[in-house]
């Protein structure tokens, strides 16, 4: 049986006072204060929410912590960046980005990200990994093609990323096949190994990731229905499983092709043998009905399911022989 129990670092935050006129006065930071993410290995949560504005959510992103620096970005949704900011990261430790797919929360801050770095002293190229497209979509080379590229790019003034050109670190380009429906490996770093495989979200190409660090099993299913099951077998025996909970169990078929099911979740993460389950994308629709959702994954899942809150940070010891 998985095992249920998170190490959760919390927030620290001003005092009572000054909690709620930091509120009233900037209502684009709701979250103040210091995330302390600690350990040799944390999951700190960027952006717990989805598409819809929310005052406590920022959209899709998340951090992986390797010796107090953070080595990976997975998703860029809105809100993200000033969350980054928060956590203390910096971009000039990163060894990649990852994008699960290219919806706008999940990917609408690359820009500003980027932008940051010219104002750093990184010099290295810069991995970054998304999924290739299709007729609605495009890939991931056509789309920073579209977002910075010379010329035509809506931001061409930061091209040289594309380039590593004018003073910027190139971005070198990761288009991996959303339609593989098998793990391949896609990039090795000096402290990450992340491979990707195609997920069914509707007629979206999209990804998931599992990253292995320093004997750890880490998993990102990104927007999807579950209907590929070579992502659980990916994933198999993973320290810790970040998903998707934007629906609740009676979704519409429409929702339902887009995103997994309480009971899908609680199958997939059962059958994996996930040791750790962590319910983010949260949106509206799936709030509401959060704790018959939680009482769904628990007649299955044998862990107990987290639910995340931006900053949370998720330390992930090594595994006891």
């Amino acid at each position: 049986m998985p095992q249920s129990n998170l190490s959760i670092c919390a927030v620290r935050r001003p005092g009572h006072f000054l909690s709620w006129l930091l509120l009233i006065v900037s209502a684009t930071l709701p979250i103040s204060g210091e995330a302390v993410c600690t350990g040799q290995v944390s999951v700190q949560v960027l952006g717990s929410g989805g598409p819809i504005a929310n005052p406590r959510r920022a959209s899709s992103g998340y951090l992986i912590w390797v010796d107090g620096k953070a080595r990976l970005l997975v998703d860029a949704g809105g809100g993200t960046f000033a969350r980054f900011g928060s956590a203390g990261a910096s971009i000039a430790d990163l060894e990649a980005i990852a994008l699960t797919h290219l919806h706008v929360d999940h990917a609408v801050e690359l820009p500003a990200y980027l932008k940051s770095a010219w104002f750093g002293d990184r010099q290295q190229a810069l991995p970054l990994i998304g999924p290739s497209g299709n007729l609605e979509f495009p890939g991931l080379t056509e789309f920073m093609q579209q977002l910075i590229g010379p010329g035509q790019g809506a931001f061409r003034y930061l091209s040289g990323y594309l380039s590593g050109t004018k003073g910027y670190f190139k971005t070198t380009l990761y288009e991996t096949d959303a339609d593989n429906r098998k793990a391949v490996k896609v990039l090795e770093t000096k402290h990450l190994v992340v491979s990707a495989v195609g997920v069914v979200h509707g007629p979206v190409p999209a990804l998931a990731y599992l990253v292995e660090v320093d004997g750890r099993r880490i998993a990102f299913s990104g927007d999807q229905n579950g209907d590929n099951p070579q992502f659980g077998k990916m994933i198999a025996d993973a320290d810790l499983l970040v998903m998707d909970h934007a629906v609740g169990e009676n979704a519409d078929k429409v929702a339902a092709k887009l995103h997994a099911r309480p009971t899908e979740i609680a199958q997939l993460a059962e059958q994996a043998n996930v040791r750790r389950l962590l319910l983010s994308h949260i949106m509206p629709r799936s709030e509401s009905v959060l704790e018959e959702s939680l009482a769904q994954i628990g007649k299955t899942y044998g862990g107990k399911p987290t639910v995340a809150e931006d900053l949370m940070c998720v330390e992930l010891p090594l595994r006891k022989p």
